[in-house]
């Protein structure tokens, strides 16, 4: 299992790499791996704004759907366009390739885990 110290994770799989003032977000090796075959990512608008913690989007494999919450609070700058014919890289490079979406911060986020505690999440 890949867990990268340079990104922090949320409780339901989510990680975000922050960058000045705004923050790149994906799925985890550890949710990819679990949910198998990534079939289908939806994901919201340029513009629209998260909030800390809300459904922002879905992902759907040949396993399940499930759902994605934002690890911050801010507005959408960027969705990785590639996604929508290329699923699949969230399997293959979920922290490279398989980003999900770029937000310009409204507030610094809390609550986040550092790489010792996600995997000690993922272990229990």
């Amino acid at each position: 299992m890949n867990i990268p110290a340079t990104v922090s994770y949320t409780d339901t799989h989510e990680w975000v790499r922050l960058d000045g003032n705004d923050a790149v977000i994906g799925i985890t090796d550890y949710a990819q791996h679990s949910l198998g075959d990534i079939t289908y990512v939806e994901l919201p608008a340029v513009g629209d704004t998260l909030t800390q913690g809300a459904e922002m989007g879905t992902v759907e494999s040949v396993k399940a759907a499930s759902d994605l919450f934002s690890p911050v609070s801010g507005t959408v700058t960027a969705i990785n366009e590639k996604l929508a014919d290329h699923p699949e890289l969230v399997n293959q490079a979920p922290y490279e390739d398989g980003w999900m979406l770029r937000v310009a911060l409204s507030g610094r986020p809390s609550g986040l885990l550092d790489a010792a505690g996600y995997e000690k999440l993922c272990q229990e």
